[in-house]
């Protein structure tokens, strides 16, 4: 329950963080490579923590880890372009699927980084707790 609690408080302060950085932005243009930078600022900060979660996880587990985390980078590619295929064509095409890029992301990291504060006993969590 703390996990899933910690995972949400995560994903709603990420979220509105992002909102405040494109507030400037007064162009379709400036929103697109705003939210393709929001994007890619998910992203990285996904990795690191896909990479701190894949040293913690014991060596059998490590496999499952990346082929769970190659699904579900094709679900999340697969369903961006679901919800942007509403504006094909258009010019806020871009903004909408980096949208949805950067918010499936940063759930995704807040996930990871909920698995990394397991703590002792928790079997319902597959990482072990931090030594």
């Amino acid at each position: 329950m703390k996990r899933i609690l910690m995972a949400a408080v995560t994903l709603l302060v990420s979220a509105g963080a992002l909102a405040d950085e494109c507030d400037n932005a007064d162009t379709q243009l400036a929103l697109n490579m705003c939210t393709a930078q929001q994007f890619d600022a998910a992203d990285k900060k996904l990795n690191q923590t896909w990479q701190f979660a894949l040293k913690r996880a014991a060596p059998e587990q490590r496999e499952l880890m990346k082929k769970a985390q190659q699904s579900w980078i094709k679900l999340r590619d697969a369903d961006c372009a679901f919800v942007a295929s509403g504006t094909e064509g258009g010019s806020v095409q871009p903004m909408i699927h980096n949208q949805c890029l950067a918010d499936k992301t940063i759930e995704r990291e807040a996930w990871l980084s909920s698995l990394l504060q397991c703590e002792e006993g928790d079997l319902s969590c597959p990482l072990p707790p931090a030594s």
